[in-house]
């Protein structure tokens, strides 16, 4: 029982060290992609998603069991 609370929030930690990492390299290259004036509306919906993305891992959730 033990190990399995602990596997379980050790995968918790993990996928939200994921969407922060994943959301900052999206709002990145949404940056990146803004600089052209072609490529802003694309630009912008990259770096929106990478911002909602970061800001759903920075929220964490406590499940007491």
């Amino acid at each position: 029982m033990l190990q399995t609370i602990t596997s379980r929030r050790v995968l918790g930690v993990f996928e939200h060290v994921l969407a922060i990492v994943v959301g900052f390299m999206l709002m990145v290259l949404g940056l990146g992609l803004s600089v052209t004036m072609i490529m802003l509306p694309v630009g912008l919906i990259v770096g929106l998603a990478g911002l909602a993305m970061f800001i759903a891992g920075m929220c964490v959730r406590f499940e007491w069991i």
